[in-house]
């Protein structure tokens, strides 16, 4: 069972006023009431930098959104405009897989919560899957990353390759394996799905001005009959990557002494740094360039409730997870068996499910 956590609820920041100075007295003079009215200054300067984004942003959005939706649109209801390309919906097209006796049925229909599936496509594959769950009452996201390789049979595909999750995108597109996913974790809800390719992720990466990572180790690596060919080699130490490079240590898995479990998890370091880089001051841009290079049925109601309240977010506020299991070769081919009872466990935390009263008792 493997099961990564990082930046969680407990790393949150306690309120600046809980200092332990209640009631306590101090004699003003002349520096304390300078520095006091520094400290206010510095306080409207900030107030204002934000309000200042926020108009900023609020124009972009608008402006974005009135080039991008069609005339013929225009007088439709806002909220359901499709800003992106995609074809599937899963909100409508998405069945309701958890079962009604299950300890999650409830939790996952009370949850102020908004799932999606991010998928990054590689020659007709998903080559990353994370699903991303965005409490938007308690300003936390936690991502689950399923590896590419996890055993998930299905009828009429018989091939090694074929029972491995990564290939069910292929036949069955987003739905397919927004359902997989779904099964595999007790069937919580996937609201919406996003799917991009390495080029488009180039491009994002170059938009929020790079993403700063902290290379482990010189990776190199070449597949001159890759398409087109693989060419990887990224210096060991702090960095920030531009587009290019950021695919290069997103496909970089070769060297990893977990194999490529060591490669979700470099993934998941990414998406963190990637996250806090993207919330700044160039999030319209960031915003801007998601809508020209991803795949989604993401819709403009929800986009502007998420791009709203996302603002609020730090790298504090993510907490990341790795989908538990082990890893098995069976038939020469090399499979992640996913862990029921670990996974109920960690929706269990996420979903600050109390335990049932019988199992407090055992």
């Amino acid at each position: 069972m493997t099961t990564i956590r990082t930046g969680g609820r407990a790393g949150r920041k306690s309120n600046p006023q809980d200092n332990g100075t209640a009631g306590t007295h101090c004699p003003e003079n002349p520096g304390s009431v300078n520095a006091s009215a520094g400290i206010k200054e510095r306080k409207k300067a900030k107030q204002s930098h934000i309000a200042t984004f926020m108009r900023h942003f609020t124009a972009a959005f608008l402006i974005m959104t009135i080039i991008l939706v069609p005339t013929r649109v225009m007088f439709a209801s806002v909220s359901n405009i499709d800003i992106f390309s995609g074809e599937e919906n899963l909100m409508k097209s998405m069945p309701t897989l958890v079962d009604e006796e299950s300890i999650f049925f409830q939790a996952f229909k009370d949850a102020k919560r908004v799932n999606v599936l991010l998928m990054g496509s590689n020659h007709g594959m998903t080559d990353t899957m994370i699903l991303v769950s965005y409490d938007m009452k308690a300003q936390h996201v936690d991502l689950i990353s399923i590896p590419r390789d996890t055993y998930y049979p299905r009828a009429g595909h018989d091939s090694p390759a074929a029972k491995k999750i990564n290939a069910i995108y292929n036949s069955d597109k987003a739905l397919g394996s927004a359902k997989a996913v779904s099964e595999i974790l007790y069937g919580m809800p996937i609201h919406y799905y996003a799917m991009i390719d390495y080029e488009g992720v180039a491009n994002i990466v170059d938009s929020m001005g790079g993403v700063p990572m902290d290379i482990p180790f010189h990776m190199v690596y070449n597949d001159p009959y890759d398409k087109p060919p693989l060419r990887i080699d990224l210096a060991e130490g702090y960095q920030v990557l531009d587009g290019e490079h950021a695919i290069q240590f997103l496909r970089f898995r070769h060297g990893y002494p977990d194999g490529d479990i060591g490669r979700v998890k470099a993934q998941q370091k990414f998406m963190k740094s990637a996250f806090a880089q993207a919330l700044g001051l160039q999030l319209p841009t960031v915003a801007k360039t998601v809508l020209e290079n991803v795949d989604s049925d993401i819709t403009l109601g929800m986009a502007t409730k998420l791009a709203t309240k996302a603002v609020g977010i730090d790298r504090e506020s993510i907490t990341t997870y790795l989908l538990p299991g082990e890893a098995e070769t069976v038939d020469g081919a090399s499979y992640w068996f996913a862990d029921d009872e670990a996974i109920g466990g960690i929706l269990t935390e996420i979903y600050s499910i109390e335990p049932p009263e019988d199992a407090l008792a055992e």
